[in-house]
């Protein structure tokens, strides 16, 4: 990612952070409309999921010119996930409904340079996920 695109993104989230519980409401509502299969994936109370998915991505957005401390975290994070049932195909899922959430909560805000910007973020979080939990191949199978 360049200086540029981080900034966007850290921009771009800071605003959609401010929207409150109301961005996992609707991430959470377009990743079950893209698959619905996934709703019992989710046990717990979504106000909490939610919570941990804000705090999440503002510590990944806030970290990503610092690689050092969020690689770890996501690596972590991403085998983690694996005892949810999480395979590599959701996280594709999961980037659709994030940028879909953005253009929803942002509106004209969410610009095709942010949109841009947010793709290759979540592009390399997701890749290091999939390859800490699934091994390289299979995150390059992935893209």
């Amino acid at each position: 990612m360049t200086p540029s695109q981080i900034a966007v993104v850290q921009q771009t989230f800071a605003k959609a952070a401010g929207l409150g519980g109301a961005v996992a409401e609707i991430f959470y509502a377009e990743l079950f409309a893209i698959d619905p299969s996934l709703r019992p994936m989710f046990k717990g109370d979504m106000r909490e999921q939610g919570r941990k998915l804000l705090a999440t991505l503002s510590f990944v957005v806030n970290g990503l010119d610092k690689p050092d401390q969020i690689v770890p975290a996501a690596q972590k994070l991403a085998v983690k996930h694996l005892d949810y049932g999480v395979t590599a195909r959701h996280y594709t899922l999961v980037g659709n409904a994030l940028l879909r959430t953005l253009k929803k909560g942002l509106g004209d805000e969410f610009t095709p340079e942010a949109r841009a910007a947010w793709v290759a973020a979540y592009q390399v979080l997701a890749d290091v996920m999939r390859a800490a939990a699934y091994g390289a191949p299979a995150a390059a199978a992935a893209r």
